[in-house]
């Protein structure tokens, strides 16, 4: 999976010589797998709804399916690349981590939650086997944490469904991040009764209850993108 790794034999290489004589076509794990996401279209359909970022890999770690937001979310600052199919750690303190949860799923069916990349702003991946009830072909499903509690989309979704001005917009967006009514009041040059009034007002277009409950009803929407890119438009 890893360069700096030495890679296990794959199902390919145990194929006996009698059966490549035979000329039957490999159907090891990972090529049963990725057939079945192709000949279930609904599935990656359903996948790339989900506003987390979510990968299907094979048990050797190669990729059979990255949904939207892992596509968008995998730049060169990602703690995870790949390199082709194979799915790889950017940095080398992850590489092993990663080999054994990869390993634990495959051979055990492990669940793993990793924490990858720099430890200031490391991102949060549950490693987890999907296999059917005693089935021992497994395929390993990966799943981002959000690297923030409020996504943009989400904020502008909830905005527009509750019929937010755009300076309560932008209010909102504010809270969402963590900063005090003073620290949006400075960053957009206005004063401080003035953003308190547009916090009023925005809690009575959403029935929130005081500035947490605000914030909490944003974090707990759907995470479903089409919905949200339909809202930014």
């Amino acid at each position: 999976m890893f360069d700096t790794l030495e890679k296990p034999q794959t199902a390919r290489q145990s194929v006996s010589a009698e059966t490549e004589t035979e000329g039957r076509s490999y159907r090891g794990p990972e090529r049963r797998a990725a057939n079945g996401l192709r000949n279930e279209p609904w599935l990656t359909l359903m996948l790339d709804e989900i506003d987390y970022g979510m990968l299907v890999l094979s048990p050797d770690g190669h990729l059979l399916h990255a949904n939207h937001t892992a596509r968008a979310e995998m730049d060169a600052h990602h703690p995870l690349q790949l390199q082709g199919t194979e799915l790889r750690a950017r940095h080398s303190s992850d590489v092993a981590p990663l080999r054994e949860a990869m390993q634990g799923a495959a051979e055990r069916k492990l669940r793993r939650l990793l924490t990858l990349g720099p430890a200031s702003h490391g991102l949060s991946v549950a490693v987890v086997p999907l296999a059917a009830p005693g089935g021992d072909a497994v395929t390993i499903l990966m799943v981002f944490g959000k690297q923030r509690v409020c996504q943009e989309l989400s904020t502008h979704w909830f905005a527009r469904q509750h019929g937010l001005t755009p300076t309560e917009t932008q209010v909102l967006q504010g809270l969402c991040r963590g900063r005090l009514p003073g620290e949006v009041a400075q960053e957009h040059s206005v004063a401080l009764s003035t953003v308190r009034s547009q916090i009023s007002s925005i809690r009575a277009k959403t029935g929130a209850l005081n500035i947490r409950d605000l914030v909490q009803k944003v974090a707990s929407l759907p995470p479903l993108v089409s919905a949200l890119r339909v809202a930014m438009h």
